[in-house]
């Protein structure tokens, strides 16, 4: 395709995506298919590829993310970013008003939800976004651009080009959100994340946008921080004109003149929010013209122009009937507490995780206790104490045979875990194979948990080699899937054959190894045989690689099970050697910084050629940088490089210092 009809295309489809994005996240409509939609961004994003210079800043594919910019450069707000002063109680609530009418007498109000999340500014010139930011201290935040950017419910281009806008808005993550990440958390048996906003506080801060892009966060825009080319002089108003340019506004306000009218508003809200899809932790009562807020003023710390009503947690005591034992992908016993069920936070609650054997000792939970619940950020059941124990109740001690296999249970001398050691346990067997086919192992793209979870119900898998020995009319017998789909998965399975040592090694599921480590053993012994025979001191050598993991994957390969598996896979053509061989030491103990649109590698390309010559990559310039190479339209990390001082080359010289 010729570049003038490129970019014809690449506006119709950026026009097409944007407009398909607000219907479906801010209108809730949607005129086309998921596929459909999938489709055409897959188009835009071949045609970005092929002609790089035609790669925009607010193009619908920057939503999937990339490299964020440097962890994370400070950004000084204009308009300071205040926090709000809090009420807790009604009196409170109408002291504000005495102080507001002292000064204001005919003030109205607008009150709205307050969202629980992480409070964002948002920058745009010339209708187009160029910035974004964390509240911080209020006065100086930090860039997060990158990751902004892949929150949906951000617009990238407003509806009206304006000169200058920036508004201040709450990102949060849904509860449906929340959940799946939750899931995927306990299936890796990673550390849960405590409630949605701790989640979304710390999916805003990855260094790889990517990351945040999958965590599906959202967001709630609730004021105009600063604006030029249009006139708005109230709160309301300024919403409404939000909305109109594309923002989704906190969804409920609400116009009053008076603070009866106010709390009966909050306690509305109040009463509502547990049926709500996601958090919120009070409501917020704000002077609605701009004017009598400019004559209210602020204090040092606050408005004097809004408060914040805080909803207390509700508590509720039930009974502990029972604790259930479930068993994760890397064999820990974890206790789940089996209630009465009551209503919390418009719910019903039955069970709550009692997390481990020390959590329960802590709290001296028995059986028969009457214990005090409530939902942490008002999802997650927590058991906060003991009310009363039951009469003749006895201490609570876990299990030291395995429920699921009936195999001997251990405690971990590494932490509070009790684990089943036999790696044959039934229970394990589903996690380990999500694990295996996930996207940063094996990444056999169509075998998702659904699909695996079919096959071990139909006896078709028992462990990981049998995904290579799956036959065409096996998958297609299945419904909704045909030859087609069995046609394309066992593609996919083929296609996993040829991965790196290191992603094989990663997708075993070996206790403490993750992606980098996998990489460190892969590169230092060259094939997952030689990892199998090494030692533990051998593994101890490597930079970067403790104590606790050499032991880890010594003890995986001395089990009979794990050597049997390799060797199966190994026999399935599944490749065991470490691909990104070193050719020389050319950029030992140099970390390069990769920026802008490279034209002649990819990324991958160009990172992997580094790492060949025992060099590395970062996504972050820093005095620790040794070189830049910079493609076009370079930003912010060239800027950096060139402050201090850091060496700047570009692809013609890479080309010589890799040729040479």
């Amino acid at each position: 395709m010729e570049q003038a009809l490129a970019e014809k295309r690449v506006r119709e489809l950026r026009e097409m995506l944007n407009e398909y994005s607000y219907q479906y996240y801010v209108k809730n409509e949607s005129e086309i298919s998921d596929f459909e939609y999938d489709s055409l961004m897959r188009e835009l994003q071949q045609l970005e590829e092929q002609f790089p210079a035609l790669q925009t800043t607010d193009s619908p594919t920057v939503r999937v993310g990339g490299e964020a910019e440097s962890l994370f450069t400070p950004v000084e707000h204009t308009v300071v970013m205040e926090s709000l002063q809090d009420a807790f109680s009604e009196g409170e609530l109408w002291e504000f008003d005495r102080r507001v009418r002292a000064v204001c007498p005919q003030a109205s109000y607008v009150v709205e939800q307050k969202i629980d999340g992480l409070s964002v500014s948002l920058e745009y010139r010339d209708g187009v976004f160029v910035r974004g930011s964390t509240r911080g201290d209020g006065r100086v935040g930090e860039d997060i651009t990158e990751n902004l950017r892949t929150v949906r419910t951000v617009p990238l281009r407003l509806r009206k080009a304006l000169p200058y806008l920036e508004v201040r808005g709450e990102v949060y993550m849904s509860h449906r959100s929340f959940a799946e990440l939750v899931k995927q958390q306990e299936l890796n048996e990673e550390k849960i994340a405590k409630n949605p906003r701790n989640a979304a506080s710390g999916s805003l801060r990855q260094k790889n946008a990517a990351i945040t892009a999958r965590r599906k966060l959202d967001i709630f825009v609730f004021n105009v921080q600063q604006i030029a080319g249009e006139t708005l002089t109230a709160h309301a108003q300024s919403l409404a004109f939000l909305q109109s340019l594309g923002f989704v506004t906190v969804p409920v306000f609400q116009r009053c003149q008076t603070m009866e009218e106010a709390i009966a508003i909050i306690h509305k809200i109040g009463d509502g929010r547990g049926a709500l899809p996601f958090d919120i932790d009070g409501a917020v009562i704000k002077v609605d013209d701009f004017a009598q807020r400019s004559l209210l003023g602020s204090t040092a710390k606050f408005p004097k122009w809004a408060i914040a009503f805080k909803y207390p947690p509700e508590e509720k005591v039930t009974t502990l009937r029972d604790i259930e034992i479930n068993v994760g992908r890397t064999g820990v016993l974890t206790p789940t507490g089996i209630f009465d069920p009551i209503t919390l936070a418009g719910t019903t609650v039955s069970r709550a995780t009692l997390h481990n054997e020390d959590f329960i000792r802590e709290k001296d939970i028995r059986i028969g206790d009457r214990v005090v619940l409530r939902k942490a950020g008002d999802i997650i059941p927590e058991v906060l104490r003991v009310e009363t124990h039951a009469a003749n109740s006895q201490p609570y001690h876990m299990p030291v045979i395995c429920p699921s296999c009936g195999g001997k249970a251990e405690r971990d001398e590494t932490e509070a875990a009790v684990r089943c050691i036999n790696p044959d346990c039934p229970a394990q067997l589903l996690r380990n194979l999500i694990h295996f086919c996930s996207r940063d192992a094996m990444d056999i793209e169509g075998l998702g948990e659904a699909l695996v979870e079919k096959f071990v119900a139909a006896g078709l898998l028992h462990h990981a080699a049998d995904i290579y020995h799956l036959q065409k009319e096996q998958i297609a017998a299945f419904e909704g899937l045909g030859e087609k789909s069995a046609d394309n998965l066992l593609s996919a399975i083929e296609k996993s054959k040829q991965n790196d040592a290191s992603d094989l090694l990663y997708a075993l599921g070996i206790r403490h190894i993750g992606k980098k480590a996998a990489a460190l053993l892969a590169e230092q012994f060259g094939d997952v045989p030689s990892v199998m025979q090494a030692t533990e001191e051998q593994m101890q050598r490597i930079d970067g690689f403790g104590a606790i993991m050499a032991k880890s994957v010594y003890d995986y390969f001395q089990q009979p099970q794990s050597r049997q598996l390799v060797d199966e896979l190994a026999q399935a053509g599944v490749n065991m050697r470490y691909l990104k061989e070193k050719k020389d030491d050319r950029f030992a103990g140099q970390t390069f910084v990769l920026t802008g649109a490279l034209s002649r590698f990819t990324r991958e390309e160009a990172s992997a050629i580094i790492a060949s010559f025992g060099g590395k990559t970062s996504s972050s310039v820093s005095k620790k940088t040794t070189c830049v190479l910079a493609g076009e339209d370079a930003g912010s990390k060239l800027r950096k490089a060139m402050e201090l001082g850091i060496r700047v080359i570009n692809e013609e010289e890479f080309e010589k210092m890799i040729q040479s």
